[in-house]
This record gives C-alpha cells, sequence and structure tokens, in this order.
C-alpha cells in the first residue's frame, strides 16, 4: 500500500478526546493513521498561491478542533480519519501533485476525502486525482461566481474552470454552480456555460425552491463550497464581507444532501479565510458534520444501486418516437430520468445516462414539456 504519510505534516495540537474526538484516528506524534477501513478523512491544503488571500499554514487546524469537539451523530459507525496538513511544496504544481495523489489513492479505498483549502483552484488538483484514475466525473461548486477565467492566463483561484476544461484527454462531463449570483459573472461566461449544457442555479432560484439544486448535487462526483459565496453576516462579517449569499443554516442543508448523495466521492471547502473568527470556525465544524451525517444516511441509490428495483414511469410526448423513461427510489423517494445511451460510445459515460431529477421534471412531461436537463444530457452524451 501507498505510503502518504509523507505528504503531511501531523497536527500541531491534540483534538477533543470527547465526542468525535474520542473516535477520529489522528495523525499526530503518534503516526499516521492506518487507512485501511472506508469511512471519511479530513485534511488541510494550504496553498494561497494563486489567490489574493493571506497564506495560513494553519488554515482549517481550528476548524478541526471545533469539529472534534462536537458529538457524533446515529449511525456513525465508519472510520473517521484526520491526516492533518499537506505540506506546501516548492511550487504551486508540487502541492498540486501531492493533492492529485492523495486523492486518487483515497476515492481508490473508498474514503471520502473533505479537503479544506486552500484557493479554490484547488478544484483541478482534485479533478487530476481522478483523471489518474481514468473516471469521468461531474463537479458542483457553490459559489457566487462562475470562475471560468481565460486558459491561455495563469491559474487563479477565481479562473479555474477553463484550465479544467482544456485538459486532455477530458474526463469532465458535467460541471454545475450553485447559488450563482448575476451581478458577479459576465456575459461571455454564461453564455459558455449554455453552449457547453452545463447547470447553472441562482441563488435566488435556491432560496425559492431548495429542492432546484438537490438534483445537481445528487449528479455530482466533487462538490466544492466557496466559503465566501456565504453571506458575511452569517460566518464573520470582520472577514467575509459579501452582503448577499447562502444562509449559515442554507450551507449546512447543502452539506447535508451533499453527503446523502450515493455518487459524491470527495467533498471540500475553499477560500478559508485566515485569522477567521471563532464563529466562522464553528459554523465550517458544523458544515462538515452535516456532510458527513448525510454520508452516514446513504440509502444506496445509483450508481451504486441498481435501476431494477425503482419503479419505472414511461411518459409519451408529441413528435417525439420514443417515451420518456423517469425511474423513482423505494428507499428514498428520489427521482431519477433515463436518457438513452448513445450505442458505439465508450462506457466511460455509463454513469452519467440516468440523470437525478425532481417530481416537477415528471409533471412537466407529463404536461408534454421536455425537461431541460434530459436535452442538456442528450447533447454531452451525443457531441
Amino acid at each position: 500500500m501507498e505510503d502518504l504519510s509523507f505528504y503531511f505534516q501531523p497536527n500541531n495540537s491534540a483534538n477533543s478526546t470527547s465526542g468525535i474526538g474520542n473516535v477520529l484516528q489522528t495523525n499526530d506524534e503518534h503516526g499516521f493513521p492506518d487507512l485501511d477501513k472506508k469511512g471519511v478523512a479530513i485534511f488541510r491544503v494550504p496553498e494561497y498561491r494563486n489567490s489574493d488571500l493571506k497564506p495560513d499554514n494553519n488554515a482549517g487546524e481550528n476548524i478541526v478542533a471545533q469539529f472534534a469537539s462536537l458529538h457524533t451523530g446515529d449511525g456513525w459507525d465508519f472510520s473517521i480519519y484526520d491526516l492533518g496538513a499537506v505540506i506546501p511544496g516548492e511550487s504551486f504544481q508540487d502541492t498540486s501533485f501531492a493533492v492529485a495523489k492523495i486523492i486518487e489513492f483515497l476515492v481508490k479505498k473508498e474514503i471520502i476525502p473533505v479537503i479544506l483549502g486552500g484557493s479554490q483552484d484547488l478544484i483541478l488538483s482534485i479533478y487530476q486525482g481522478y483523471e489518474r484514475l481514468e473516471q469521468t466525473v461531474n463537479i458542483c461548486s457553490v459559489d457566487k461566481a462562475l470562475d471560468v477565467g481565460d486558459p491561455e492566463s495563469p491559474l487563479k483561484s477565481d479562473a479555474y474552470v477553463s484550465h479544467i476544461l482544456m485538459q486532455r484527454p477530458c474526463y469532465l462531463f458535467n460541471y454545475a454552480s450553485i447559488g450563482l449570483q448575476r451581478p458577479h459573472v459576465s456575459k461571455d461566461e454564461m453564455e459558455l456555460f449554455d453552449k457547453l449544457y452545463f447547470d447553472v442555479c441562482r441563488l435566488g432560484a435556491f432560496n425559492d425552491n431548495f429542492r432546484k439544486a438537490e438534483p445537481h448535487l445528487r449528479n455530482s462526483d466533487i462538490i466544492n463550497i466557496d466559503v465566501e459565496a456565504i453571506k458575511g453576516a452569517d460566518i464573520d462579517p470582520a472577514t467575509y464581507s459579501r452582503p448577499n449569499g447562502f444562509r449559515s443554516d442554507q450551507i449546512c442543508q447543502i452539506a447535508k444532501y451533499a453527503g446523502l448523495s450515493d455518487k459524491l466521492s470527495s467533498f471540500a471547502l475553499f477560500n478559508i479565510h485566515a485569522d477567521q473568527s471563532r464563529y466562522a470556525d464553528q459554523l465550517l465544524a458544523e458544515v462538515i458534520w452535516y456532510f458527513i451525517d448525510g454520508y452516514s444516511q446513504r440509502m444506496g441509490d445509483f450508481p451504486v444501486g441498481s435501476k431494477r428495483n425503482y419503479k419505472r414511469f414511461f411518459v409519451h410526448l408529441d413528435d417525439f418516437e420514443d417515451d420518456l423513461t423517469f425511474y423513482k427510489s423505494d428507499r428514498s423517494g428520489r427521482w431519477w430520468l433515463e436518457v438513452k445511451y448513445p450505442s458505439g460510445k465508450d462506457k466511460m459515460y455509463e454513469r452519467h445516462h440516468l440523470v437525478p431529477c425532481d417530481y416537477e421534471d415528471y409533471t412537466a412531461a407529463m404536461e408534454n414539456r421536455i425537461p431541460d436537463l434530459w436535452w442538456k444530457t442528450l447533447q454531452k452524451l451525443t457531441s
């Protein structure tokens, strides 16, 4: 088994010995934990060179300490690892290589990485971990902006999506953004997302109906939250100054649904500020708690379970040769829509033909309206 320990700096201080701290397997003076069981592995990446944020080698340490002081939830019968902090390399590329290797190892071992960053361009490093596994992925960013950037310009914390798109071979199938605030997005970025059939759930739509975001969370392999997407007044107005954004309870709700997704295999919090308040540490510790609590309640739905066990509904649309096929899980009550897998296509797309949806998509089809997600997925499968 590959030794990951040389990528990490052990924790500087001991975590609580009660609550979660009592079961946390920690990288400390006693050695690196044995990663021999499925579960969740928390680690920090103090890499800020591609951002304007103040560097902080201890970023996230207080968050983990606050998390360790909380109590475990019901059914937490899996391993929880605290791996410490990734040692920054001489260059960003060195750190990125280490993160990609760590992600590759953990995902292969069916251990969910929970990454505390560092700047948001580290999403590229996480993606490259899946690239090593040759796994086609969906990414979901909880963010106020789209952060596309120019692939000819240097990688930045607010300009990284174009760099993912330029990777060859490309293992990105879909990209979704939740919480977009239109004043922070250019017309060109919106047009590019439309052209690529990517998904956007604006903050206003989320506030009107949270369930608009749930299928995007359930459809993603990698979910990352830009901490700056949280309303400043709800996290730390002295450090995070955004007047609009998610409320503290909403960001915890997002984390819970992310954990519930059987498809998701990496979760990250990025753009954590240096010298943030204890209140901010406590909130982000609770975000991690709700994510892990969601993980503890997974129900074995697609792609873990088989669609053969679901109720199947056929909907006929005018001017359509084939019926649309919807599936509903008896375990969770969640819905999926099947997009026929084109013959001759590589099996790398096999995980993406059954698309999470909601009951409203089914009722729309019953009213002879084609669900937007069906059309977008078909375009990606046939391009």
